[in-house]
């Protein structure tokens, strides 16, 4: 039996023991929303053909759209938060009340504590959920992991920000978020988060380990300029859908959101990954997440054509020169940040070319798209095309 099977039993064994010893001590699941994203229909004229001579896209039928709603079911304590942190400690000797205490902590609980903590979980597998997305709703079942992944279709929602519902059984209901994109040709922003918008300097494991494991969310260093030039775009191209795309874990988005929300980033899905045994190793592949979760958005949101922002510290120039090879009509420029000299060195990278080495750097070199590298967020801005970007000042200013 493959060494992969054996750690995936093993986790299945673990869970199947641990949680009804959790349950014995007051635990129970609790339901952790993550934002999601989604496609709206344009709606269909009074009178008009739906007979199969009609020649136009799915995307502009009254049907064909879709939400994907994504949560993970976990054991918590019956007083802990529904996400965050497993443990919090709050001081005894605070000349306030305890209701006080309790607000404070809470108020501040994501922000105060150290990264290890959010690596401590105990997944429930198979836990049978409802979604409810405006008048739909869809039963399933969390995977072994704990994670539910759906899509939600003809769910009559218009664009824009929308709340969804999230009943398990034995949890309770949730609400999570999922941005709907309006029909029509528009731009699209997919962004990088280590290194590209957060500098983590990965997989410099020992610093990366310390910047991950046990540096606080408040003070981690957020990319010069990246916050100001997503929201120029997003300001630019009223609608643009927004993806965060990482090979970090799930059990982060806590500290992401906090991060993201204290340096200015605008709100958006976080597409992230599991850093458990797949089905062939011990730990997944962070390059195929990327590849797969790109392809996925390309499929699920086909009127959008994509700016791909990433850096060149790991292997952003080559999945993202596999796209534009595939999709070249759907991506609308490539933008790479370069690590500087230290950077590269500590991240483990070669130098030699701004883009990476090899094949990944000649493809994107001759790519039929705008491709632009620079030191940061405001250099980027500089150098990508101006209908990308919008006039000088739309978002917020660019400078540095």
């Amino acid at each position: 039996m493959p060494l992969s099977d054996i750690a995936r039993a093993a986790e299945i064994e673990l869970s199947r023991r641990l949680i009804p010893s959790l349950k014995a001590v007051g635990w129970r699941p609790r339901v952790i929303g993550y934002d999601g994203y989604g496609s709206c229909a344009a709606p269909t004229a009074p009178g008009a053909s739906t007979g199969s001579s009609a020649v136009t896209s799915t995307a502009h039928q009254g049907e064909g759209s879709m939400v994907r709603v994504l949560a993970r079911m976990l054991m918590r304590p019956s007083d802990a938060p529904a996400e965050g942190p497993l443990f919090r400690s709050i001081p005894h000797g605070l000349p306030v009340t305890p209701g006080q205490v309790r607000e404070l902590a809470v108020d501040t609980l994501i922000d105060a504590q150290r990264g290890w903590r959010q690596l401590i979980d105990v997944p429930v597998p198979y836990l049978p959920v409802t979604i409810r997305v405006g008048d739909v709703s869809v039963r399933t079942r969390a995977d072994r992991g704990g994670y539910v992944d759906v899509v939600v279709r003809d769910h009559g929602l218009g664009p824009g920000w929308h709340e969804v519902e999230i009943d398990a059984a034995g949890a309770g209901t949730v609400t999570t978020r999922v941005h709907v994109v309006g029909p029509g040709r528009r731009l699209g922003i997919v962004c990088d988060i280590d290194d590209t918008a957060m500098v983590t300097e990965v997989p410099r494991i020992l610093i990366a380990a310390w910047n991950f494991l046990f540096k606080e969310a408040a003070n981690r260093e957020a990319v010069p300029g990246m916050a100001q030039l997503l929201a120029r775009i997003e300001a630019a191209h009223p609608d643009t859908p927004l993806i965060f795309l990482s090979t970090g874990p799930w059990n982060t988005v806590p500290t992401l959101r906090s991060f993201f929300a204290h340096n200015g980033f605008p709100k958006a899905p976080k597409l992230m990954t599991d850093w458990g045994p797949s089905a062939t190793g011990w730990f997944r592949s962070g390059i195929e997440h990327k590849r797969t979760e790109l392809r996925r958005l390309m499929i699920d949101l086909p009127d959008v054509t994509w700016l791909l922002i990433g850096d060149d510290g790991q292997h952003d120039p080559l999945i993202y020169s596999e796209a534009v090879r595939e999709h070249s009509d759907r991506v609308a420029a490539v933008a790479i940040r370069r690590l500087s000299q230290k950077e590269q060195v500590l991240a483990g990278a070669q130098i030699a070319h701004p883009m990476g080495l090899g094949y990944e750097a000649r493809t994107l070199a001759e790519a039929d798209v705008p491709v632009v590298t620079g030191r940061d967020g405001f250099e980027l801005a500089r150098l990508l095309p101006s209908w990308i970007v919008g006039a000088p000042g739309e978002g917020g200013a660019i400078t540095g």
